[in-house]
């Protein structure tokens, strides 16, 4: 897979000195010892309360680094990608934040974190700092295994350790505090695809059609496949997991964590379905969803719930500096404010029939739905294929509701076409027409000009728009049209049009519209489908007056 860096010896560094520069001068450091020893810690941290310090492999961010600040770390100390820090680095950590109150240590527990975070504190302790570490073990997905993995929920253990730290609590209450958070946490991942470390040859293990329940954060094999399925199934098994781990009638925060490259939009979905799960009556804190303990660009995102009092919530709401921690969110049911009611001008809008009129109308649509394979075929050279059919289809809708269409009011008729096409039509064709066909009809209740009218609404719809002739769209046919019908006759407006439609063929760069994506090679010779349908429009009319 492509990825974006220099060179993979230093991604690490230069992502964390890209931390630092976009974050607010005075709230970050990085130790001297750079690169060899990666520490990131607070700029403004004077040694007076309890350090708290965490961190492991790069490729988690914005853990761990992400999340150093007040109210939550000290410092952070960044191994390599998915590689445990030193037994150096980490010491290096503690002696440069810990004061006379002392320092916890929060682990994730894999076999690395906890042998060199470990050694390191017993180092520390025989040097004279005051030192305890807690072990977040917080993966539910191996039933029965004696060493859990820790995941997103140590998150929770940050957040909880640093609140209690930042309120001037000693060692022992942070340290107790945070132990017990990480007994109440449980956690589940799932993901539709591994993650790539960049530089390295990547190999997908996972079928077109399925995903991993219970993945690692650093790509470990899940602990079954699982079919893809709709998101609302996908999220029921998470969820009937996680609540067979938890404690009956009591309340708990979840933290929806996206493993790095679900889109935001498909989080959103995912967030909908989790809360509109059973268990989510038991939720009353949420946080995310977003990115906070990743694995690199994973397809993936995990689910984490950790049991809530008051003394819980208070810590979980409490503002803290570090952006990459969202605020966190009582749960709430949706919203509904109504939307405003339009009162119909019944006098102005009630169906009447004028024979005319509707031979008119009827002839134009029937006709317009006739070239629908024509206009698909130039448009599917010049633009998206598309433009017969969205023509079309306003033809069906204003021939479907023809009946009642206030026709002997041409005024009226054509502020209802203009609310017709801008609900059955689609595209900004279907949008345009609508602003046309609107101002017309405003412009005719003032004075009854059937053409001036008319222009005024290509006035309209070229200001919003923003083609104007020469620009190679239906405005090519559309304005030289309009302006020989102000003479009256239609014959003549038919033939300017048909010749506005006739020199966008010359026109070998489109200004506007899906055709100036579209080289000027294919270009050339075809016509702009919408001018055409303008010219035949106004054909139609010349032959039934």
């Amino acid at each position: 897979m492509k990825h974006f860096f220099n060179r993979r010896e230093t991604i690490v560094t230069e992502a964390l000195d890209g931390l630092l520069l976009t974050s607010s001068a005075g709230r970050l450091a990085r130790l001297d010892t750079f690169p060899e020893i990666k520490v990131i810690l607070r700029a403004d941290w004077d040694k007076s309360k309890v350090a708290i310090i965490s961190g492991g492999g790069a490729g988690h961010e914005p853990s761990h680094a992400g999340f150093v600040g007040k109210g939550m770390l000290t410092a952070a100390v960044s191994g390599e990608i998915f590689a445990s820090p030193s037994v150096d680095a980490v010491l290096t950590a503690i002696r440069a934040v810990t004061g006379p109150k002392g320092a916890l240590l929060i682990v994730k527990n894999y076999t690395g974190d906890r042998l060199n975070f470990g050694l390191a504190a017993e180092k520390a302790r025989a040097e004279g700092f005051d030192v305890e570490m807690v072990i977040v073990a917080d993966d539910i997905a191996i039933p029965g295994i004696n060493q859990p993995r820790g995941v997103a929920g140590t998150l929770f253990v940050h957040k909880i350790a640093g609140y209690h730290a930042e309120a001037g609590a000693d060692l022992e209450t942070v340290a107790a505090q945070a132990a017990a958070a990480a007994h109440d946490i449980v956690s589940l991942g799932m993901s539709l695809s591994t993650c790539s470390v960049p530089g390295q040859a990547h190999e997908d293990r996972l079928g077109a059609e399925e995903g991993e329940l219970g993945l690692g954060i650093h790509g470990e094999p899940g602990v079954e496949s699982i079919a893809l399925q709709p998101v609302a199934d996908l999220v029921a098994t998470m969820m009937n997991r996680l609540a067979a781990k938890i404690e009956e009638a009591e309340d708990y925060a979840l933290l929806i964590n996206n493993l790095g490259a679900v889109p935001p939009l498909e989080m959103g979905v995912i967030a909908n379905a989790v809360l509109s799960s059973p268990l989510s009556g038991r939720v009353r804190l949420i946080i995310g969803p977003g990115p906070m303990m990743t694995a690199l660009n994973m397809n993936g995102f995990s689910l984490s719930l950790i049991r809530v009092d008051a003394a819980r919530e208070a810590a979980l709401k409490a503002a803290v500096q570090p952006h990459a921690w969202p605020p966190a969110t009582e749960r709430h049911e949706i919203a509904i404010v109504p939307a405003p009611r339009v009162s119909v001008r019944q006098a102005a809008t009630s169906a009447s029939d004028d024979s005319r009129n509707r031979r008119l109308l009827t002839a134009l649509c029937e006709h317009l739905i006739s070239l629908e394979a024509e206009l698909n075929r130039l448009d599917s050279r010049v633009g998206d294929g598309d433009t017969g059919s969205t023509v079309a289809t306003g033809a069906r809708s204003i021939l479907s509701r023809i009946d009642t269409l206030p026709l002997k009011d041409p005024a009226a008729t054509m502020a209802s076409i203009g609310e017709i096409l801008s609900t059955s039509m689609g595209g900004s064709s279907g949008v345009l027409l609508s602003i046309f066909f609107t101002a017309a009809s405003k412009a005719m209740t003032e004075k009854t000009d059937i053409a001036a009218a008319l222009l005024a609404g290509l006035d309209r719809m070229t200001f919003y728009g923003g083609a104007g002739v020469g620009d190679r769209t239906m405005v090519d046919a559309l304005a030289p049209a309009l302006s020989a019908l102000t003479s009256g006759d239609v014959a003549a407006a038919a033939r300017a049009a048909a010749a506005g439609a006739e020199s966008t063929k010359a026109m070998r760069k489109a200004k506007a519209g899906r055709a100036s994506y579209v080289g000027e090679k294919d270009l050339e010779g075809v016509p702009d489908p919408g001018a055409v349908a303008v010219a035949n429009v106004f054909k139609v009319a010349a032959s039934l007056t």
